[in-house]
């Protein structure tokens, strides 16, 4: 909603993913890569990952996790788990020296590699390459009732990766401002959405990995 004077105005949000073509294109870049991940990943790093979680503390080597997604539809999101069983997964974000972490998985989330299983995740269909990082489903509750165009960022696919995160506004969001800046990137992100674009986050998220971040943990 905007007005105009005293004029209320219904404005039409631009949503390039709208078009049948534009969603076809992503989809099959998202299928290839991700199945060129799986398939080169699995082998050469899974297996040792799996091995360093299985030591570092008793547990499953995959955390799963209900998450938001396109719509507002739930689905179950997979990750490396980098922290000890707990009860606190669903409602507590995890931080900087959070004790719940084991301190393999640490390394796991300062490089990114704890987001790894996601690949499998985008060749279900259920995530993209690059969107809206998925939040837990306690978050998408709290948030959605205090940001303006929170369910905005649910209009595409949530992503491994996004401009949000490239940006900086990635990892725990102590305040509420943090929040609202990532909406604010998740929603300029789906109105200006091209491949492009997905290419040009993808070497920054790389970049990023290599250089490190100081939001990664």
């Amino acid at each position: 909603m905007q007005s105009i004077g005293n004029v209320p105005i219904l404005a039409i949000r631009p949503n390039p993913l709208s078009r049948t073509i534009n969603r076809i294109i992503k989809r099959i870049f998202d299928f290839l890569f991700s199945s060129c991940a799986l398939v080169i990943l699995a082998p050469i790093v899974f297996l040792p990952i799996a091995i360093g979680v299985k030591l570092a503390s008793p547990g499953p080597v995959f955390f799963k996790q209900k998450r938001t997604g396109y719509r507002g539809k739930d689905f179950t999101c997979y990750k490396f788990r980098t922290m000890k069983v707990n009860n606190q997964s669903d409602s507590l974000q995890a931080s900087k020296n959070d004790p719940r972490k084991t301190h393999f998985g640490d390394f796991l989330r300062r490089t990114s590699l704890d987001e790894l299983p996601q690949f499998f995740n985008v060749w279900r269909g259920d995530m993209s390459i690059v969107g809206p990082r998925p939040h837990m489903l306690k978050h998408t509750k709290d948030y959605s009732a205090l940001i303006d165009k929170y369910m905005v960022r649910h209009t595409i696919k949530p992503g491994i990766t996004g401009w949000a995160q490239v940006n900086g506004y990635r990892g725990e969001t102590r305040e509420l401002w943090q929040m609202e800046k990532r909406v604010e990137y998740d929603v300029w992100y789906a109105e200006n959405w091209n491949l492009m674009l997905d290419f040009k986050i993808i070497f920054l998220t790389i970049r990023n990995a290599i250089r490190g971040e100081k939001n990664a943990f």
